[in-house]
Parts: C-alpha cells; sequence; structure tokens
C-alpha cells in the first residue's frame, strides 16, 4: 500500500509496525466491582475494597463490560470465543494493590479479526490495506502513580484501579507512520461508533503500545522495541518514524536492537529506554482461581449482534450508493460517529419540510454542513456537538433556499445572524425583509439600467467577451440588494444581450 522507506549508509530497511492499544470499556462500574469509572472523580474516591485489594474480596465480573467487548469484536468480524478464561498476571507495582493484574493470556475472549484502512482521504476506496487483529481481551487497569503533588514523595490514585480495558493487539502488517495512524484513526471510529469506548486519547481512555522492528525488504523480522502508553495519533506516528531511524543507526553502526520497553518524549520528539522487555513466563500467569471461566451462550451473542448500530465502513457505501454523496464526503461525515448523528439528523429533517426523499436533500445538506457550518465551528473554536445551530435549524435555512425564499448569498447572511442572535432562519428572513424576488418587472428594470451604465461592457461582450456576463450579473444583484433571484437573473440578462 505505501512504500516506505528509511534509507541507510547500506540501502534500503523496511519498518514493521504492531499496535497493542487498550481502550477503557464504556461502563457505568469496573470489571470486577461496582466502583463508579467517571473521568475527573477526587483521588481514591471511587476505589471499593475489590479494588483496593482487602483481604478476603472477591472479584465479579461486569456483564456489561463482556458485552461491550464481544461487540466490539463483532465489529471488527473477528472470532467470538463462546469459553474464555482470566488469568493472574504477577508483578509489584505501587499503583497495583493485588500485586497482580487480572488478564486473558491463554484464552482471550475476542480471538482473529480484520480492520480496513485506506490513506486516500479522497478516495477511500483506493489503496485499501487490511490490517489483522489477533486477539481482543478483557483486563484490569492499574491505578495511578502521582508525582507532582510533594517534593519528596509520590501519591497513589486508585480511581483507575480495576477499570475495565480491551487490549485490541494488532498483527504485525503495517508498514509506514501512515498506516499505523490510519489503522489507530480507523478503530477509533470503529469503537467511538459501537460505543464501547469513548475515544479521548487525551484523557488516557485510549492509548497505544507502538511495537516497531527494521529489516532489509524480504528478510525476517527483526527484534522489536515497544513504546508504552502513546496517546494521540500525531504521537504514534512520530514514534514509528523516530525509532525506526534509531534502530537502523544501531544496526548500520554494527550494534544489537535490544528488545525492550521505551518511553516517547513528546517535547523532545525521542524515545528513551524504560526497562527491558519481559516474556510471559517473567509474569508467572496462571489461571484466577477466584474466577469461573466465562461461557457465552447463543442468545447473549446474537443480543450483542443485535445491538450494533450500522458502522462506518456500510454507511460510507450508503451515502455513496443511496444518497448520491461523492467519495470524499460521504467518508468525511462517516469518519466520526457524531457527525454521522449530525448530518442524519439535518437529512431527515430537511426531507420532511421539503416534502422529498433524503437522496434528493443529502447533496446539498452534506456541502452546507462540510463547508458553511464548519467553516464557522472552526472560526468559533467550537465543536460540533457545540454548535449554536441545531440540525432541525439548518434543515429550516437550506428548506428556504430550495424553495426559493433566499438565495444562496443571503443564506450566508442569514446564517451569520443565527450563530449571533440564535433565532431560527425563518424569523430572520421575516423581520429583516430578506425574501428574494423573482418580480421579473422589478429585476427587467435593474438589468436595464446596469447594461445602459455600462456601454462599453455590452459592446465587448458582443464583441465575444463573454466573460462579462458574470459582471452584469453581479451587478444586478448588488442593484436589487441580493434578493433577486438568480436564475430569473440570469435569464433576463441573456434575453436583454441578444
Amino acid at each position: 500500500m505505501s512504500e516506505y522507506r528509511i534509507q541507510g549508509a547500506t540501502g534500503e530497511w523496511e519498518v514493521v509496525i504492531g499496535l497493542e492499544v487498550h481502550a477503557q470499556v464504556t461502563s457505568q462500574a469496573k470489571l470486577f466491582s461496582g466502583a463508579a469509572t467517571a473521568f475527573g472523580a477526587e483521588p481514591n474516591t471511587q476505589v471499593s475494597l475489590v479494588d483496593a485489594a482487602m483481604p478476603g474480596m472477591l472479584p465479579v465480573p461486569n456483564r456489561e463490560c463482556i458485552r461491550q467487548a464481544v461487540r466490539t469484536g463483532m465489529a471488527i468480524k473477528a472470532q467470538i470465543n463462546k469459553w474464555s478464561r482470566f488469568d493472574r498476571k504477577n508483578y509489584f507495582y505501587a499503583d497495583l494493590p493485588q500485586g497482580y493484574q487480572i488478564s486473558q493470556l491463554y484464552h482471550p475472549l475476542v480471538g482473529e479479526g480484520a480492520i480496513e484502512i485506506s490513506l486516500d482521504e479522497k478516495n477511500p476506496d483506493a489503496q485499501v490495506k487490511t490490517i489483522g487483529i489477533e486477539r481482543i481481551h478483557v483486563e484490569q487497569d492499574a491505578g495511578k502513580l502521582m508525582h507532582d503533588q510533594h517534593p519528596t514523595r509520590s501519591y497513589v490514585d486508585l480511581n483507575r484501579s480495576g477499570v475495565a480495558l480491551m487490549e485490541i493487539v494488532s498483527k504485525p502488517d503495517m508498514r509506514s507512520p501512515a498506516e499505523a495512524g490510519a489503522y489507530l484513526s480507523k478503530l477509533r471510529t470503529i469503537l467511538r461508533y459501537v460505543g464501547s469506548c469513548d475515544g479521548n486519547m487525551d484523557q488516557g481512555s485510549m492509548r497505544a503500545d507502538v511495537n516497531v522492528s527494521v529489516r532489509k525488504p524480504g528478510e525476517p523480522f527483526g527484534t522489536r522495541t515497544e513504546t508504552k502508553n502513546v496517546n494521540s495519533v500525531r504521537f504514534v506516528m512520530a514514534v514509528v518514524e523516530h525509532e525506526a531511524s534509531r534502530q537502523v543507526d544501531v544496526l548500520e553502526a554494527g550494534g544489537k536492537v535490544v528488545q525492550e520497553t521505551r518511553l516517547y518524549d513528546p517535547d523532545k520528539n525521542e524515545t528513551r529506554s524504560m526497562r527491558s522487555k519481559e516474556d510471559a513466563h517473567d509474569y508467572r500467569y496462571f489461571p484466577d482461581p477466584d474466577l469461573l471461566p466465562l461461557e457465552l451462550d447463543d442468545a447473549f451473542l446474537e443480543e450483542c449482534r443485535q445491538s450494533l448500530p450500522e458502522l462506518p465502513d456500510a454507511k460510507r457505501q450508503r451515502y455513496e450508493q443511496a444518497l448520491g454523496l461523492s467519495a470524499y464526503n460521504a467518508a468525511t461525515l462517516t469518519a466520526d460517529a457524531d457527525t454521522a448523528r449530525w448530518f442524519e439528523a439535518l437529512l431527515a429533517e430537511g426531507a420532511r419540510i421539503q416534502k422529498k426523499s433524503e437522496g434528493e436533500v443529502a447533496k446539498a445538506s452534506a456541502n452546507w454542513l462540510l463547508s458553511e457550518l464548519y467553516g464557522a465551528l472552526n472560526r468559533l473554536g467550537k465543536t460540533l456537538e457545540e454548535s449554536p445551530v441545531s440540525p432541525e435549524e439548518g434543515a429550516e435555512l437550506l428548506a428556504l433556499i430550495a424553495d426559493g425564499t433566499i438565495s444562496g448569498t443571503i443564506a450566508k447572511q442569514v446564517f451569520e445572524i443565527m450563530l449571533e442572535t440564535g433565532d431560527s432562519a425563518p424569523r430572520i428572513v421575516e423581520e429583516k425583509g430578506l425574501k428574494q424576488t423573482s418580480d421579473t418587472g422589478a429585476i427587467e428594470a435593474a438589468v436595464a439600467k446596469v447594461l445602459a451604465d455600462n456601454a462599453d461592457k455590452v459592446e465587448q461582450y458582443k464583441a465575444g467577451k463573454e466573460a462579462l456576463f458574470g459582471f452584469f450579473v453581479g451587478q444586478t444583484m448588488k442593484a436589487m440588494q441580493g434578493k433577486a433571484n438568480p436564475q430569473v437573473v440570469n435569464e433576463l440578462i441573456r434575453k436583454a444581450l441578444a
């Protein structure tokens, strides 16, 4: 898909990338306790006795967390394992009260699946590549060490301890920073559509461990490093680029790449060694004796399947085929679940007001949302969720353009007033007298005056300078204060110049 190569002193090097994405499961309670999971709570206010590993406390699996993981697996067409098991991963760390993490090494809940990515935004059906998913397993998150609260001590916040995570492990199928970025973006989009993770990387609810190795094209895989807890798509791409170049430098200097865990410093744009990379036997995994294996029945799986929404790839194809949108517009509208929902509300209301099918109002609705509304929101520094104009109000504005009440030029003025005042488009048009006129008498008089005032340009037009037609239209619209029906203006000017 992408011929990304690093040019070294000894020739070209190929990069091999795999991502392990930790996605916090959307649920009201933790994986094995009833403690809350809200982001931003005061430290240690969302900790149950189970989370704090008090003696005698037994874990009980949260059905909703399992359900969300299964739904995620179904969304990437993965194998769902009806029988899975929890294992203990043993290690000591100050933010892990139990002294072990409950995870799933040997028998994960979700098996192999795949995600399709594209690097061509304008034509998403071109340059499509399939990235394999090795597995999705469910595990507990650890707590959080706070190093900036005291000059000589570190504090521990256990609010995050026991929160359910899905670890989504890709196969080493990516070969460039762009592919890694496209994969992570697409995965986040799917999770948000499914509703199994909010995908807010800045809040830590989705983070990636980036595995990178290099090799000469066609040779076996090299030794990989793992850069932990990278929290943005841009940083993931930067890690791949930096770490691959660093490994090439090491190898070409005659050294060996060490299998290790590294950290990324975005301020310096570099990775640094954290610790040697452990293998599974270092953690002394064994089945958790406090938890029975998970056994899923067909009724539960069918419930999960029926609850899935229309997914981004299917929605994009529907927008292109059923609504007639361009590939670029369809891809842009479906790249984010909130945008797609906003657009569909705009579409449904527009079709209702105009008494037309959704297909008949789709193009105008998409163009307005992606150009006018997005342009205004960028200018105001607001997100779509914070838009001062609702889908229903947008549909009213578009209906006024469609039925000829106002022109596209006047619509821009009306939209600005809507943003400032919160008034509806029909009210603004009525109160400010902005309805466009199709009164041929008034328009004919304006056309006659424009042509009379610009007799020299009329002669030039008739001599073959046809570009002047736009000048006559502009002057007529100006004379009519933008309220003339542009179609009528065009027809009357052509008639007058004939």
